[in-house]
């Protein structure tokens, strides 16, 4: 059971997220690393609580993107500080995600909340950031064991780079999952192509990894 001391590292924690404050979002994975406090709980009850507020306001119509990128990035702002940790026992990381933007395709946006929300929720995310060829994201899954590949694309003309990627790792007989998302995406698109998962926004990449991978939610 937590002590009171760290459930008010917890609470400021969670509080940095919803208040988007990088200074206060660092400083409290610093006392919580300080306290001893395991990293798994620092995101999990701590900043994983605070991106699940934000989330929730973001469907509710409460606050626009460019609050879920502040928040997102007082959140990396943290992470700077737990991931050294966290590399010293991968083991408590809940799996690996490769992400990108497909060939051809230059937005990054969208993308880059999912990566924050995942390593929010615990995951150890590899970002290749934009126009990435399927080739590397096959390259980068293999040298890092990712369990899945994340494939965004933005554009229309750009969803058949998502269907190639699955075509590489077929061809190749790799095991990674795959999931796709993006605005011309959809449930029938990623069916139709054979990716284990579609992702309709950022506020559900983190349920679809968990149910992809078998991850008990708390």
């Amino acid at each position: 059971m937590a002590s009171a001391e760290q459930k008010d590292i917890l609470n400021d924690l969670r509080d940095s997220i919803i208040e988007m404050d990088f200074g206060k979002a660092s400083a409290a994975a610093r006392s919580a690393l300080a306290a001893g406090m395991d990293p798994a709980v620092i995101i999990d009850e701590g900043l994983g609580k605070g991106m699940e507020r934000i989330s929730d306001e973001f469907n509710e119509g409460k606050i626009f993107l460019p609050q879920i990128l502040a928040a997102s990035m007082a959140m990396e702002a943290a992470l700077q500080e737990i991931t050294p940790v966290l590399e010293k026992n991968a083991g408590k990381l809940k799996g690996v995600i490769v992400m990108g933007s497909v060939q051809g395709d230059i937005h990054e946006i969208g993308k880059s909340v999912c990566c924050a929300m995942l390593r929010g929720a615990g995951y150890k995310v590899i970002d290749l950031g934009a126009d990435v060829s399927p080739d590397k994201f096959i390259d980068v899954a293999r040298e890092n064991h990712a369990d899945i590949i994340g494939a965004s694309a933005l554009m229309t003309t750009t969803l058949v780079a998502q269907k190639d990627i699955i075509r590489h790792i077929k061809e190749e007989n790799e095991s990674f999952k795959t999931a796709v998302g993006g605005a011309p995406c959809s449930q029938e698109w990623c069916d139709e192509i054979g990716a284990d998962g579609y992702s309709a926004s950022a506020s559900d990449i983190v349920a679809l990894v968990d149910r992809m991978l078998g991850v008990k939610r708390n």
